[in-house]
C-alpha cells in the first residue's frame, strides 16, 4: 500500500490502551490520519512510504495540549513578576493590555507562541483571549491546532465595548473559520469575578447552541473566593453550578482551592479541569488537590498558562512538576505516575475539548498528530523505562521531530516554515514598545 509517511522508533507510547509501550514499532500515516501501528518488519512489508523516517534512538508519543494558556501573552513574558494575581493583573497587566493589545499584537504573540510550543512538542493548545481571529489566524500559519476561545468579560476593553459584543464578535471569527480543519472554538467567559450572572446565561446558551465547551477560570486564589461569598452568598463553583454551567463541556482552570464535596460536585457532572502547576506555583495561588481529583474520576489536563505568568510554554516542565506535587502533598510515591501524567498532557486535555476522537493518542483513524523525543543524549542513558524517562528527565529541548496533521513541523529540532530570527525581532520590537513605561 502507497502511503505518504512511515515512521519506525525505538519505542512507541499510544497512550491508548493504557499503560502500553510498544517497542521496535512503526506508524503508518496517509492524509494526514494514522492508518496502523505495527511491528517494523510487518510496516515494511506492508506499506510504501513516500518518505520513511527511522528513529532508532526516539521515543514517539502523541503531540501534547497545552489545555490552558494565553498564547499573545508571550510578548508580556516576564512583565511586571513576582507579584500576586490581583495586584499583577490589576496594576501591570491590564493597564499593559490595555495600552498595546491589538489584533497585531495578539497575531505577532500567538506565532511566537506557537513557534515556542511546536519546538517543545504541543500540537493543540487551547487559548483564552482577546482578537481570537488573529489568534486562529496564527495557529493557521505556524500549522498547529488550536482550540480558540470566545472570550467575554462584563468590562469594556479596547477589544469589544459590553458582553454582547465580546460574543459577536468571537462568533463572527468562528464563521470566518469554519472550514480551518486545525481551528475549533470553546466558549471562554473569563472567569466568575469578572463576569455576571447574565453573561454566564448567555454563554450557556450559545455554548449549547454550537456544541462548543465552555473555558473558564475557577477557585484560582481564595480572595477569589471570599469575595464571591461577600457578593454572591456562595462560593463560585456553586454559583456556576447554580447557573447551569457544570456539564461535560465545562473546562475548569486552576481549581486550586476546592472542598470534597466541590471535588465530588465536578465529578458528578463529568467537568474537566485544566491542572496549571507552575502558574499556580509562580502566583502563590497554591496547589491544585490533583490526586483527590483523579481519585474522583475527574478528567484533569495540563496548561500552562500565558507565558506572563509561567513563564514557558512548557508542557515537559508541567507533566513533572504535576508529578512531584501530587506526590509531595499526598505523602504517597505512587500517586500520579508516569503514564498517568503522560495522559494529561495528551489524551485528558483531548478529552476536554471534545476532541479525543480526533487527538490525544496514537489509534488508526486518528490526526497524526505525533512527537519525538531523542533519548541519544547521556543524561538520558541508561533508559529503563522510556515513560518515566518523558516524565522525570526528559525536557522540552529533547523533542527532535513533530507533526500535525501528518505535516512535518519541526524536523531535526528545526522548525519548519518558521522564520526564527525574524519572530526574535518581531518580539524585540513589541519590547521596545511596551518598555520601560509598562515596567515598574
Amino acid at each position: 500500500m502507497n502511503i505518504d509517511l512511515l515512521i519506525d522508533a525505538r519505542w512507541i507510547v499510544p497512550v491508548e490502551p493504557v499503560g502500553v509501550v510498544l517497542e521496535n514499532h512503526a506508524v503508518a500515516i496517509d492524509a494526514g490520519k494514522i492508518v496502523a501501528l505495527m511491528p517494523r518488519a510487518a510496516a515494511a512489508e506492508a506499506f510504501t512510504p513516500r518518505v520513511h523516517r527511522r528513529l532508532d534512538r526516539h521515543v514517539l508519543i502523541p503531540g501534547l495540549i497545552n489545555l490552558h494558556t494565553h498564547a499573545a501573552m508571550s510578548l508580556l513574558r516576564g512583565l511586571a513578576d513576582d507579584l500576586p494575581l490581583r495586584e499583577w493583573l490589576e496594576n501591570h497587566i491590564w493597564p499593559a493590555e490595555g495600552r498595546h493589545v491589538s489584533a497585531q499584537f495578539v497575531y505577532d504573540g500567538t506565532r511566537l507562541a506557537a513557534a515556542e510550543m511546536l519546538r517543545g512538542g504541543i500540537t493543540c493548545f487551547n487559548d483564552m483571549y482577546f482578537y481570537p481571529k488573529a489568534a486562529a489566524d496564527a495557529a493557521v500559519a505556524a500549522g498547529i491546532r488550536a482550540a480558540i476561545g470566545i472570550v467575554s468579560f462584563d468590562f469594556p476593553t479596547p477589544y469589544a465595548a459590553d458582553p454582547d459584543d465580546y460574543l459577536l464578535k468571537g462568533l463572527a471569527a468562528r464563521d470566518a473559520l469554519r472550514d480551518e480543519p486545525l481551528i475549533s472554538f470553546c466558549l471562554a467567559p473569563h472567569a466568575p469575578y469578572t463576569v455576571g450572572d447574565r453573561n454566564f446565561a448567555r454563554v450557556l446558551t450559545l455554548a449549547e447552541q454550537i456544541d462548543a465547551p465552555i473555558h473558564v477560570h475557577i477557585h484560582e486564589t481564595a480572595h477569589e473566593i471570599e469575595e464571591s461569598i461577600k457578593v454572591h452568598g456562595v462560593r463560585p463553583l456553586a454559583r456556576l453550578h447554580r447557573l447551569g454551567l457544570l456539564s461535560p463541556g465545562l473546562i475548569g482552570v486552576h481549581a486550586v482551592h476546592l472542598t470534597g464535596d466541590e471535588i465530588a460536585l465536578l465529578a458528578a457532572h463529568g467537568c474537566s479541569l485544566a491542572h496549571c502547576p507552575t502558574s499556580n506555583l509562580k502566583l502563590a495561588s497554591g496547589i491544585a488537590p490533583v490526586s483527590e481529583l483523579l481519585h474522583a474520576g475527574v478528567n484533569v489536563g495540563l496548561g500552562t498558562d500565558g507565558a506572563a505568568s509561567n513563564n514557558r510554554l512548557d508542557l515537559f516542565q508541567e507533566m513533572r512538576l504535576a508529578a512531584l506535587l501530587a506526590k509531595g502533598v499526598s505523602g504517597r510515591a505512587d500517586v500520579l505516575g508516569a503514564h498517568q501524567a503522560l495522559h494529561m498532557a495528551t489524551l485528558g486535555g483531548a478529552r476536554a475539548l471534545g476532541l479525543d476522537a480526533k487527538t490525544g493518542s496514537l489509534l488508526p483513524g486518528k490526526a497524526a498528530d505525533l512527537c519525538a523525543v531523542a533519548f541519544d543524549d547521556l543524561a538520558l542513558s541508561p533508559c529503563f523505562d522510556p515513560v518515566s524517562h518523558l516524565v522525570y528527565v526528559a525536557g522540552r529541548e529533547h523533542v527532535s521531530d513533530v507533526w500535525v496533521d501528518g505535516q512535518a513541523r519541526v524536523e531535526q529540532r528545526l522548525l519548519l516554515g518558521i522564520d526564527e530570527s525574524e519572530l526574535i525581532k518581531l518580539a524585540a520590537l513589541w519590547q521596545n514598545k511596551i518598555c520601560p513605561r509598562d515596567v515598574t
